[in-house]
């Protein structure tokens, strides 16, 4: 249900909103790389919330959070796919749809996501698994991929 709930309002219901998906003027090349983005996004989606339900024992959503700490998969390479994707697919939309405003509401999604990810999620992870997450955390960025994927060590 929170797979659904949290980036289909972010990533559908708000742009819907902002655009009535009402496109603009734009050109065939972008669109096409827009459809791109918006795929890559929907499937880097998919795949961090498979994370969490298999390695996590979890979910994403703060009334349901996983037992372990989710290093697997993309977690290798940046600790916050999820919010990536979602941004990915918002920038997607905005170039499929040529419509601005949702460049703008990219940008107050990602700034909403960094304050919540500094204020609430990494203090909670931390409390939650400890050195584990601090480990992690020192090794893995939180917003641009490592080349590699971490090992675990």
């Amino acid at each position: 249900m929170f797979l659904v709930v949290a980036p289909g309002v972010v990533a559908g219901l708000v742009p819907w909103w902002l655009t009535s998906w009402d496109a603009g003027a734009g050109s065939p090349a972008v669109r096409i790389l827009g459809w791109i983005l918006i795929a890559a996004g929907v499937l880097v989606l998919l795949h961090a919330f498979a994370r969490f339900v298999v390695e996590g024992v979890g979910t994403p959503a703060p009334v349901a959070p996983t037992r372990n700490l989710v290093v697997g998969g993309l977690y290798r390479y940046v600790r916050n796919p999820m919010y990536l994707a979602v941004g990915t697919t918002i920038v997607g939309e905005a170039l499929v749809l040529a419509r601005s405003v949702l460049f703008v509401w990219a940008a107050v999604f990602a700034v909403a996501v960094v304050a919540f990810v500094r204020g609430y999620e990494e203090r909670t992870l931390r409390r939650r698994f400890g050195e584990e997450y601090e480990r992690y955390r020192r090794a893995v960025p939180g917003w641009w991929p490592r080349r590699t994927p971490w090992d675990g060590r």
